[in-house]
């Protein structure tokens, strides 16, 4: 999978005015979820923009920073899926884009989550759908149709690709491929079962030709 590098400044004011405030100045809020877990009371420092929450009794430490839409861009309007190295106060951390809050009406980008993984543990990422071949469906005349363009996946990140590539030529007129027809190396689709990925739907084309056949 692609690594791309990003630098935030941290932030200290939280509230709704200071958020706005940064945002006034072309800058977009954002916070880095999925630190280490460290027990309470708490005795080490933080540094800035850093600040410590509790979750069923440990203590996680969550870090707010900025960033330029610049900085973010290539990572967000890309159907290409990153491991972000973030850098922060000097500090490195390996993270993935985890959530994106938008302007409802110009599509400004108003906030964003990243969450923090580690090699030595499962991260959770949705991946995008390549489908390989030419359908036998199609070859009959169908239409082959991308349900899911992209699968929830859970495995270690050196094992995540960049693209689940799925082979369909042996997919039949009216057939579906679902997400427990799947198998990839290393990695555990999360999707339900019987969502469809992809599917070859039965087009006036195919009847004709499938009509014609009869015929001879």
């Amino acid at each position: 999978m692609k690594t791309f590098k990003l630098e935030g400044k941290p932030r200290i004011g939280t509230g709704k005015k200071a958020v706005k405030a940064l945002r006034r100045e072309g800058l977009i809020p954002a916070v880095l979820y999925g630190s280490k877990a460290v027990e309470l009371p708490y005795s080490g420092n933080l540094d800035e923009g850093q600040n410590l929450v509790e979750n069923q009794g440990k203590g996680l430490i969550v870090t707010n920073f900025v960033v330029t839409f610049d900085d973010v861009r290539k990572i967000i309007y890309t159907p290409e899926v990153y491991i972000v190295e973030l850098v922060i106060n000097g500090n490195t951390h390996t993270a993935i884009l985890k959530d994106l809050q938008m302007h409802p009406v110009t599509d400004e980008i108003l906030h964003i989550d990243f969450l923090s993984v580690s090699h030595d543990k499962p991260a959770v990422i949705e991946i995008p759908v390549v489908l390989d071949g030419f359908a036998a469906g199609v070859r009959a005349g169908g239409k082959l149709n991308l349900v899911s363009r992209k699968l929830k996946v859970k495995g270690l990140i050196e094992h995540l690709p960049e693209r689940l590539h799925i082979n369909v030529e042996n997919l039949e007129l009216g057939k579906t491929i679902q997400v427990k027809h799947l198998n990839f190396d290393n990695l555990t689709l999360l999707n339900a079962p019987d969502n469809v990925v992809c599917a070859v739907a039965v087009t006036r084309g195919a009847i004709a030709q499938a009509a014609a056949a009869d015929k001879k």
